[in-house]
C-alpha cells in the first residue's frame, strides 16, 4: 500500500483478522485484563467499536462534550459501545468493520488502533498474530513523533535510535529512525513501547 493511500484495506483486514480471533474465546476470557490498563479485553473491543463508527463531526462533538479530556472521551464511548454479553458486542464490532470513518487524525493513526489494540487483546489471551509490517514501520513513525500526552513515545523516544531486529539479516534504512543510543526490538515491541505498554523486559534492549 502506498504511504500516501488511506490504510482502509489493512485495517479491514485487521479488524476481520481479530473477529475471528474472538469468536474462539469462552465467556470468562473476555473479563480477561488487557494491556490497556484498567479495561478488559472486553472492554478494548468495546472501544474498537466506538472507535470505527466515529466520525469526524462526532469526534468533535464529543471531545467538546468530554471538555477535551480523552481518557474521559474513551471511556464514555467505551461504555456506549459495551454491551452486556460480550457476543454482542462483537456482532457490534463485525457490523462496523467495513467502515472507513474517522476522527479528523493522521491515517497513521488507523494502524495504530489496529494494531496496538489488538495486541491489548491478544496478548492477555495468549492469541498469537502477525502484523503487516510496512504498516507497523508507519505506525512506528507517527508514534515516535507524537507526544506521550497524546498517546505516542515522543519523549521516551527522544535522543534514542529505534532499530527493529525482525528486519532480515541485511541492515535497512527505513527500518531504523533516530539518533542516538539503540532501542532494538520486534517492530510490534518497539509500537507497543512507544504507545505506552508494559513490554516484557527481554522484548525490548
Amino acid at each position: 500500500m502506498s504511504r500516501s493511500g488511506a490504510p482502509w484495506s489493512v485495517v479491514h483486514a485487521e479488524r476481520e483478522a481479530l473477529i475471528a480471533d474472538l469468536e474462539r474465546l469462552d465467556d470468562t476470557a473476555w473479563a480477561t485484563p488487557s494491556l490497556c490498563t484498567g479495561w478488559t479485553v472486553h472492554d478494548v473491543l468495546a472501544h474498537l467499536v466506538n472507535d470505527a463508527k466515529t466520525t469526524p463531526f462526532s469526534f468533535v462533538a464529543q471531545l467538546a462534550s468530554a471538555r477535551f479530556d480523552f481518557d474521559a472521551l474513551n471511556q464514555r464511548g467505551m461504555e456506549a459501545e459495551r454491551q452486556e454479553h460480550p457476543r454482542d458486542t462483537l456482532e457490534r464490532f463485525r457490523a462496523a468493520a467495513g467502515r472507513t470513518s474517522s476522527a479528523p487524525t493522521p491515517a497513521a493513526t488507523r494502524y495504530v488502533e489496529a494494531f496496538v489494540h489488538g495486541e491489548d487483546i491478544r496478548r492477555p489471551l495468549g492469541i498469537t498474530h502477525t502484523y503487516p509490517r510496512a504498516a507497523v514501520l508507519e505506525a512506528i513513525a507517527h508514534q515516535r513523533k507524537t507526544p506521550v500526552a497524546m498517546g505516542g513515545g515522543r519523549e521516551l523516544a527522544a535522543d534514542r535510535t529505534l532499530v527493529a531486529i525482525d528486519a532480515g539479516a541485511t541492515p535497512d534504512r527505513s527500518l531504523t529512525l533516530g539518533h542516538g543510543p539503540a532501542v532494538r526490538g520486534r517492530a510490534i515491541d518497539l509500537l507497543l513501547w512507544l504507545s505506552g505498554r508494559d513490554v516484557a523486559p527481554e522484548a525490548i534492549s
